[in-house]
């Protein structure tokens, strides 16, 4: 039975490159592994909001499927050096309320991209550093960052460069050991 993987994207266009990338990744994940996207449109957390047991909707939709699923893949763009605010507080809502975090235990990896050619580095670090003191353990590697990432998708959203296409297969395969090895059974 195939493990459920939660696409995370961080940036909130919808012809995003990041969004772009985790639709290229994802059709590239072997039949074990089956990615939905989760999107990331959520108000901002507000704590009262939880303590007065009156969480928005969307908090409640967004926890209810990360809960469902087996590991998660972020993905991020570089926002000044460091994560969008859409991923950031989609981190914050799924790990409250206190003793209620959806993340705890899920294997994940981090994906950064970046039209510059450090490929997100700071933004993919950030994205570790969040969720790793919420006990996700995050494969350690292959890192993936894209740099100069306008240039290796086709029109069609496909990956256009066999180098890039590469590396990607790589993670992926790396991934999915990641995914067998952490996942609660």
């Amino acid at each position: 039975m195939a493990k459920k993987v939660a696409v995370l994207v961080g940036s909130l266009r919808k012809e995003s490159l990041t969004r772009k990338y985790a639709q290229a990744v994802a059709r590239l994940l072997p039949p074990s592994l089956e990615a939905e996207l989760v999107e990331l449109d959520l108000p901002l957390y507000n704590q009262d909001l939880d303590d007065a047991n009156a969480p928005p909707q969307a908090w409640t939709a967004f926890r209810d499927k990360l809960k469902g699923a087996d590991a998660v893949l972020f993905f991020t763009p570089e926002y000044n050096r460091t994560i969008s605010g859409a991923l950031k507080n989609a981190i914050d809502v799924g790990s409250r309320p206190w003793g209620q975090s959806v993340w705890d235990g899920k294997p994940a990896a981090v994906v950064s991209q970046s039209p510059g050619a450090q490929g997100g580095f700071g933004a993919n670090h950030n994205t570790r550093q969040a969720v790793v003191f919420l006990n996700v353990p995050v494969m350690p590697a292959p890192e993936l960052y894209i740099g100069g990432s306008p240039n290796y998708l086709a029109e069609d959203g496909s990956i256009n460069n066999e180098q890039t296409k590469e590396l990607i297969g790589k993670f992926v395969a790396a991934f999915e050991k990641w995914v067998e090895a952490n996942a609660k059974k």
